[in-house]
């Protein structure tokens, strides 16, 4: 019977017990004709009847009637709505059923339940709640498996005995459930006669308020969406409800002030079209804050901003909240899901699998949850750093080649999993007789599956069972490009140490001495003159000059030069320059070859390579390592025990810690697992690092997922596998995840500038002989200052120095362009060792050489001085004689004399 009741004088409670929503209806229009009302709220415990209808449409046709306000504050007011009436103002605490599947499955999104059924009555709106899935599953690129729609009728089944049977027919562990309350009760209580409620079989509740069911007739797994507040009391959501209409009626007051206003009428008979209406009434209500949250409505008469929890059901425990979603973003709880108990203990289920997996770029990326959401981003799945008891799981996401492989294979053969990150992040090594990484997860039965950049080889077989493999792998080894700079010895490097010594020092030399020689002794050549030649005033032709003529034929110089003058003298310089013109071509055609900047890759035939095998006799010696506890590893100590040991002192931590020491050149080549290599080097960043020989493979084997020994999952996973094959869709993922911009066996040619680097050697060589040459500026200085000072008479009427340049065919002038062309010579010798310095046996006959030239000019620049002293003492003899000869002759018999005496002193 319905009670009317006040507590304060402009409220009015109408309470109906178990009445049908006609009997509501007439009561709510008779207390409407009894007295005017400024607003309606509704709150329902527990819904009418299945029979009777819902009664939210009934209240929007009331508002429409009389433009009523009505508020509606239970949980499921909101289902079966069709769009808001004209003229209505019926507003939902509760949400739309398009939100609410919105916000599951996003849910299923991020646990990557992509297959599920629809399980539905024919409760009012059914259609509507298949067709909002329809169009979610729809064009998604999520991939959404939709196993089956299931129609029941559970009033025509009194026994049950069909909706078992539909219920025990459907495959998917995820079902969506929409009906009423009263249908809710009788379908989970066929459900756990069919075994279909326990902990391997998830329901998604869309619509009824569960809260009156009985406790012990709810799923293992059920979850459900509902606003905020939905624990509160009626009285609580009464008073929120309150709240509103008293805010939209203020709002209404300050536009129309006082006296004026609506007029809402008492009857609901009334024809629509003569209600008083307001055009956008909702205005009034879309600005509301109570508590701090957002009570604003749209025109749907829904919350704009709706504030709602997900929710699960645990036996023992209740009603939980694992989740939360606002303004479009899903937080959920982690972990939370009930079926996994306190500590994430999977239920011993036969479809659900534990999956354990190591980071490793591309086929496992490990990224943290989106911060604003808490939520993994498409493509990835959740995984997490453990699972074990007493350890704090830590969410994380997970995405990749593998990871999409799980994906496809969960889905041919049918089981769930859950993902988490070993913890030691090994692939998996045996020591002390103890397995560790994933092997040891497998091994240990922590896990019932390995999957990640897992290798086959021989002892983890003996262990483990793998699938066919699904990467082709080995070993492979990666080295850093050059950055096609030419080093500076570069325009050296046309010939070698031995041709450069035999032109500049043999050949150079020798037939210099040779011209010189024969124009020397030639009968038409100087006639051995080294002071004058037969004309006054003519030229001489010393070494020095001899020296000079062929230098400056080599390089095509025009300077000026003395000419031979002897017929087998010119012969001989012109054969020296049909000689300089193949030796200066072939310069140049080869240097142009040598300046190009060409990628230095340094090849191997395999780990046998005496560059690997014997790194310490190469200079300098190689430097290359691994990452221990690995199949690389366990290869390389197995075979090749002497190179494991010594490239034990050049292991990396990682891949990335490998790449950077191979950029720095702390690193010259590191060995590793050829799928992981070629993906490195395809996505590096300026593609600075290469695997040899366009990814040559050593050791081929593969990756394979590891499962317990005999067990049930491997022939349904290597048939799954051989689809995936046979449907190109490995191919496909190796695209989309294995490729990359970098490419080893395409090497870009381009013209381009040479710039300081690539001319360095020619600059440095520039620079070094200007300083020599200053050198030698200053000793040639030196030099003669002290003979000048040497040979300095007081008469100073005759100019020894003039003298001295006529000595003899071994005169000082020779002497001293020997000297200065010997020591020129000993500085280029210098920078040509400076630029062989790893050709050792040329470096040490340029040595003795040299000192053999600097022993040379000591004794030549020793016999200089006792030539010097020799002439000081015979000018100063001759000087004492020309005195003597003037006092003992008489003046006419001096100057009769005085031309015997000059040639005397000739």
């Amino acid at each position: 019977e319905p009670k009317i009741s006040c507590s304060h004088s402009p409220c009015v409670s109408l309470q109906v017990n178990d009445s049908s929503p006609k009997t509501v209806l007439s009561q709510l229009c008779e207390l409407l004709a009894a007295r005017p009302l400024q607003g309606l709220v509704y709150e329902e415990e527990r819904p009418p009847r299945t029979a009777w209808g819902p009664l939210a449409p009934m209240l929007e046709f009331v508002s429409a009637q009389t433009g009523l306000p009505i508020v509606a504050v239970g949980g499921g007011a909101g289902l079966g709505r069709m769009p808001q009436e004209s003229g209505s103002i019926f507003l939902q605490f509760s949400s739309s059923t398009a939100l609410q599947l919105e916000v599951i499955f996003e849910v299923l999104e991020e646990y990557d339940w992509t297959a599920f059924s629809v399980v539905s009555t024919r409760h009012h709106g059914y259609q509507d709640f298949l067709s909002v899935v329809e169009g979610l599953t729809d064009g998604s690129f999520i991939g959404w498996e939709k196993k089956s729609v299931v129609i029941l009728n559970v009033t025509d089944d009194p026994g049950g005995a069909r909706t078992r049977r539909l219920l025990k027919e459907n495959e998917a562990q995820v079902r969506l459930l929409y009906c009423s309350q009263e249908e809710a009760e009788l379908v989970f209580r066929a459900a756990w006669a069919a075994g279909q409620a326990g902990a391997s079989h998830m329901w998604f509740a869309v619509g009824p308020a569960l809260s009156g069911l009985g406790m012990e007739s709810l799923p293992r797994a059920l979850f459900a969406v509902r606003p905020q507040g939905w624990r509160d009391e009626p009285r609580r959501r009464i008073a929120r409800g309150v709240s509103v209409l008293t805010h939209g009626a203020v709002a209404m007051r300050k536009e129309y002030g006082t006296t004026g206003g609506p007029n809402f009428v008492t009857n609901c008979m009334t024809d629509a079209n003569q209600t008083q209406r307001l055009r956008g009434r909702m205005r009034y209500f879309s600005n509301i804050t109570l508590g701090g949250r957002d009570y604003s409505f749209n025109m749907d008469g829904y919350l704009a901003n709706p504030f709602l929890d997900v929710i699960s059901w645990t036996p023992g425990r209740g009603w939980e909240d694992v989740g939360w979603w606002e303004n479009g973003v899903l937080r959920l709880r982690y972990p939370a899901w009930s079926r996994y108990g306190p500590f994430l203990k999977p239920p011993d289920d036969a479809q659900h699998l534990r999956v354990v997996t190591l980071e490793e770029r591309p086929f496992v990326i490990v990224e943290l949850a989106d911060p604003a959401s808490g939520t993994c981003i498409r493509d990835s799945v959740p995984c997490r750093s453990a699972i074990h008891e007493g350890v704090a799981p830590m969410k994380q996401c997970c995405k990749g080649f593998c990871i999409d492989i799980l994906k496809r294979l969960a889905k041919i053969v049918g089981f769930t999993y859950d993902l988490y990150l070993v913890t030691n992040g090994k692939h998996g090594k045996k020591i002390d007789g103890v397995w560790n990484g994933m092997i040891g997860e497998v091994v240990y039965k922590r896990a019932d599956m390995a999957i990640g950049s897992l290798t086959i080889n021989e002892e983890r077989s003996e262990v483990v069972d793998f699938s066919v493999p699904f990467v082709e792998t080995g070993i492979s080894v990666m080295v850093s490009r050059s950055n096609g700079t030419v080093s500076p010895s570069a325009f050296l490097e046309p010939y070698s140490p031995a041709v450069w010594v035999m032109m500049f020092v043999m050949c150079l030399t020798v037939v210099a001495v040779t011209v010189f020689i024969f124009e020397f002794f030639s009968p038409v050549g100087y006639n051995r003159s080294l002071q004058t030649s037969k004309k006054a005033g003519g030229s001489t032709f010393t070494i020095g000059k001899s020296v000079w003529l062929l230098w400056a034929i080599v390089f095509n110089n025009s300077v000026p030069v003395e000419n031979p003058r002897g017929t087998t003298s010119k012969i001989m310089v012109l054969i020296w320059a049909f000689f300089a013109v193949i030796f200066l071509a072939s310069y140049t055609a080869n240097l142009a070859a040598f300046m190009i900047q060409e990628e230095y890759i340094d090849t191997v035939s395999g780990l046998s390579d005496k560059k690997f095998q014997h790194p310490e006799e190469q200079y300098p010696p190689l430097k290359f390592g691994t990452v221990p506890n690995g199949s690389t590893e366990k290869n390389i100590r197995s075979n090749y025990p002497d190179m494991h040991q010594y490239m034990g002192k050049y292991n990396q931590r990682g891949v990335e810690d490998a790449i950077l020491n191979l950029k720095t050149g702390s690193l010259d080549a590191f060995i590793y697992d050829a799928a992981v290599l070629n993906y490195m080097a395809r996505k590096d960043e300026g593609c600075k690092v290469m695997t040899i020989g366009s990814g040559k493979v050593f050791a081929t084997t593969g990756y394979g997922i590891a499962l317990h020994k005999n067990s049930r999952w491997k022939r349904p996973l290597d048939l799954a596998l051989l689809q995936l094959v046979g449907d190109d869709e490995i191919e496909m993922l190796e695209r989309l995840w294995l490729s990359g911009i970098c490419h080893n066996d395409k090497i870009e040619v381009m013209s381009s500038k040479l710039d300081i680097d690539n001319m360095a050697g020619v600059f440095y060589m520039l620079l070094v002989a200007m300083g020599l040459s200053l050198l030698v500026f200053a000793w040639e200085h030196l030099v003669y200052w002290k003979l000048r000072h040497c040979m300095a008479t007081s008469s100073g009427k005759l100019d020894f120095l003039l003298a001295i340049s006529r000595v003899s065919p071994v005169s000082l002038y020779f002497c001293g362009n020997c000297v200065s062309f010997v020591v020129i010579l000993c500085l280029f010798m210098v920078i040509l060792c400076l630029f062989m310095i790893i050709e050792y046996m040329f470096v040490v006959i340029l040595c003795l050489f040299m000192i053999i030239l600097c022993l040379l000019m000591i004794i030549q620049r020793i016999l200089v001085v006792i030539l010097c002293i020799f002439i000081v003492i015979l000018c100063v003899f001759m000087d004492s004689l020309r005195h003597d000869l003037k006092h003992i002759c008489d003046r006419n018999t001096c100057l009769q004399n005085e031309d015997a005496v000059s040639r005397s002193e000739t």
